[in-house]
């Protein structure tokens, strides 16, 4: 009967098995079973913590909404995240303001 492998649950028990992999001497696959543990799941999470640990880490952007004052029937809006200032009125248009949004956000 085939025993059924369990998911990384999360991080810390990712970095745990990952340390116990590389004392094992053992190659991943074969560690994985001994363990108990989907492979996949673990060589997934190996690769994800790779790239945390390669990637600099960035500050959360600074966010700013700014009221504008200004007469009723001229409503205005700014957002501002860093260096960047969106600027919108009552009249915008939902689906371009989203498609605006996915562009800055690809940035």
């Amino acid at each position: 009967m085939e025993r059924r492998q369990r998911k990384v649950a999360d991080r810390s028990d990712a970095e745990a098995l990952l340390a116990s992999w590389q004392e094992s001497g053992l190659g991943l696959a074969e560690f994985s079973r001994s363990e108990g543990v989907d492979g996949r799941s673990l060589h997934c999470w190996r690769l994800n913590l790779r790239r945390q640990k390669q990637a600099p880490q960035q500050p959360a952007p600074r966010l700013r909404l700014v009221e504008l004052a200004l007469p009723a029937h001229q409503a205005r809006y700014r957002v501002i995240v860093d260096d960047l200032q969106i600027e919108i009125g009552d009249d915008f248009r939902e689906d371009t303001l989203a498609r605006l949004l996915r562009v800055v956000g690809a940035c």
